[in-house]
């Protein structure tokens, strides 16, 4: 029989902490949404918040097994310092595989908040690993409609105007439909399916014009482990490599409450896409083997077609794509116009060298081919975009392990010449201090359309900066973290006509008295330069502006069924000269957890001068689904979330929302303005665990 430890240590962590895990480790459904408002308690521009939302819910639904996880699959759960996740391979060299879950309470380094927020995302598989059809991990399928239920124009009957003219309008129904299917095993096999239609869009089959009946699909099967195949993939998928300056997955937090881990990118290669959102991915095949212990290759080719505005040069006599549409949306004839009129073809090969844990070097290039030539309007701040048919990205990146401190780094060239560069490190320089560093470099014309490296644009373009972040923990009770970024733009943005330059900083306090009572304060202010809109002056001119957040949130849980969270959230946006825009927020939710039944709502009172000092609150959803609203002028936002489980196979979700607006006599704008001052939305989902 084999111990890790002394059988009286066990059981006295066992006996110390009877409280927090019962005598049988069984997963419970985490509340997600609460697990990114804390990574990002403030909203921050750039953030794609639901592909972070997506890789969580992946990752929960298909944990790391303790004892097979790499340090980079463990690093990107973004919750382990440089000196746990050391602590934690040294005890697994030292004592070989986890027997239970209970082990982490022994591993130096290890405190019981880390292990409360680690639980949800792993796991310890005692038993035979090999490929098994017949007892997948996770094997489900979940379908879901939503619709607004007061009349927005867009649906509305259209009278032709006095020239015979029918007015814009949306060409599908009100609801909005979606089925998930997945059937996987962590490590082994996944196969997966995703449909969705959007409100206003068509139901239409016409294969010349790439309508295939619903509008979105998206599908992938994948196999891993199999020989030296360590992974293959056919379908939608996104590749993690280096950081991120070639080819990225979503699954980035940037800059937030994380102010030092989430600086660093960890190399997870080929994943399956799964996200709602209609770009950003590959869809082709994508393979990885093992040459050697320590070398692998990458090898990738995908075919896609992209929405993009077409535009007719009549000189050369040829269409060309003034700019890529990211919305996903088609249910206007303009719209439906611009859907999968590009098409775009990628081949692409990525070397690595990986040696225990300690180094990583690797090489890549992605070659990417478009049927249509891409210009973009002729405007100054457009003049180092990419222009033309072709372009192929060039990257080296590498990380190395020294003690506590993790060094890493990457650069990269275009087609264009152009060059881009991202470096620093994350450290653990004593057991209550951790630091983050960083470095970035990218030309104005360097091109790199897969790439989500660390920075301030939402494109690795036009930016020069540095980051450096800290987390100190006073007591175990009491943690501070801070960060500074520091930025410039040497050409135009857009909105922003000269090369400008700005900062922001972070500072951030949680205290956790007892494990029933969690509070944090958080102070987010950023300074950037901006063009003044024409409400304010008829002349382009660029001014300063700042926009300031402050965030005060308490959680409380008495019991296993009630939990309670209060939050009340101020900031302002000001352009330099004019009187600022103030808003604020204050938000109570309760949740009661009945076991088969529970209940989640909200009460929130919001206040803001106009759309700039906007509040953004995230708001508990549906399993898979994510929604943060932005609260804007004046009124009240509830909502009431039921989850009812019916078996060990079956789930029901409903949903219902609504927002009603003071000193306003409609909301929403455009087609989807309501002739009320008030929206209600509902959702119905039912989940099948097969």
């Amino acid at each position: 029989m084999k111990f890790h430890f002394p059988v009286g240590l066990l059981a006295g962590l066992l006996l110390l902490n009877q409280s927090v895990f019962s005598q049988e480790y069984r997963r419970r459904e985490t509340n997600l949404t609460a697990f990114i408002q804390n990574l990002f308690p403030v909203q921050t521009e750039g953030i794609d918040y639901p592909t972070v939302y997506e890789n969580l819910y992946q990752l929960y639904a298909n944990p790391l097994d303790l004892n097979t996880a790499s340090r980079d699959e463990l690093s990107a759960t973004y919750l382990l310092s440089e000196r746990q996740l050391n602590s934690l391979f040294d005890y697994r060299t030292t004592f070989g595989p986890f027997l239970s879950i209970y082990e982490l309470q022994a591993v130096p380094d290890f405190d019981l908040p880390t292990i409360r927020r680690l639980l949800p995302f792993v796991t310890v598989d005692t038993q035979n690993r090999s490929l098994s059809v017949r007892n997948p991990t996770d094997h489900y399928l979940i379908m879901r409609v939503e619709r607004v239920l007061e009349q927005q124009k867009g649906f509305t009957a259209a009278e032709p105007d006095k020239n015979g003219n029918l007015p814009r309008r949306y060409d599908g129904s009100r609801q909005q439909w979606y089925l998930r299917y997945r059937y996987s095993r962590p490590r082994d096999f996944s196969f997966g399916l995703t449909l969705e239609q959007d409100p206003g869009e068509p139901f239409r089959w016409k294969p010349a014009s790439h309508h295939y009946g619903i509008d979105y699909l998206s599908f992938h099967a994948q196999i891993q482990n199999r020989g030296r195949w360590r992974n293959i993939l056919v379908g939608d998928y996104q590749l993690q490599i280096g950081q991120g300056l070639v080819l990225a997955s979503g699954f980035s937090l940037g800059k937030g409450a994380e102010t030092v881990g989430g600086v660093r990118r960890p190399s997870l290669g080929g994943r399956p896409y799964t996200s709602l959102s209609e770009y950003g991915y590959l869809r082709g095949l994508t393979a990885t083997y093992a040459l050697s212990k320590n070398w692998d290759v990458t090898l990738l080719a995908a075919r896609n077609r992209r929405d993009g505005n077409v535009v007719a040069d009549t000189e050369n006599q040829e269409d060309k794509i003034s700019s890529l549409q990211t919305s996903g949306l088609h249910r206007t004839p303009a719209e439906l116009a611009d859907r999968a009129s590009l098409l775009e073809q990628n081949l692409g090969v990525h070397v690595l060298y990986h040696s225990d844990q300690k180094w990583q070097l690797g090489a890549t290039v992605l070659h990417t081919v478009f049927d249509k030539s891409l210009q973009k309007r002729d405007l100054p701040y457009n003049r180092y975009e990419f222009t033309g048919k072709q372009n192929t990205v060039l990257g080296l990146h590498g990380t190395y392990l020294w003690q506590n401190v993790n060094f890493f780094g990457e650069a990269a060239r275009s087609s264009s010449g152009g060059v881009g560069a991202v470096g620093g490190a994350v450290a653990s320089l004593t057991k209550r201090l951790d630091a983050a560093i960083l470095g970035r470099y990218y030309d104005r014309n360097f091109h790199s359309f897969y790439a989500n490296a660390f920075g301030e644009n939402t494109r690795n373009s036009n930016e020069r900066g540095i980051y450096t972040g800290l987390r100190y923990v006073i007591y175990r009770k009491l943690t501070l973290g801070a960060f500074i970024d520091q930025y410039r733009f040497p050409w135009w943005k857009f909105l922003v006509d000269k090369p400008s330059q700005g900062y922001d900083y972070l500072l951030q306090t949680t205290y956790t008295p007892t494990k029933k009572l969690t509070v944090y304060g958080i102070y987010h202010a950023e300074h950037k330069a901006k063009n003044l809109p024409e409400r304010l002056s008829k002349t382009k001119e660029t001014v300063k502006t700042v926009r300031t957040n402050y965030a005060l949130n308490a959680e409380y849980t008495p019991s296993r069924t009630w939990s309670f969270r209060t939050r009340v959230q101020w900031g302002g946006f000001q352009y330099t000269g004019f009187s600022p825009s103030n808003g604020v927020a204050i938000v109570q939710d309760a949740t009661a957890d009945f076991g088969r039944l529970s209940f989640s709502g909200r009460l929130a009172w919001f206040s803001t001068d106009d759309y700039d000092s906007r509040q953004y609150v995230y708001e508990r959803d549906v399993l898979a689904a994510f929604s943060i609203p932005a609260y804007a002028n004046k009124g009240i936002r509830n909502y009431l979330l039921v989850q009812y489980t019916l078996n060990k196979h079956f789930d029901l979700w409903l949903r219902w929302s609504r927002t009603d607006f003071r000193k306003q006599e409609t909301a929403g704008s455009d087609l989807d303005e309501i002739a009320k001052p008030h929206k209600s939305e509902v959702k119905v989902q039912v989940r099948w665990k097969l």
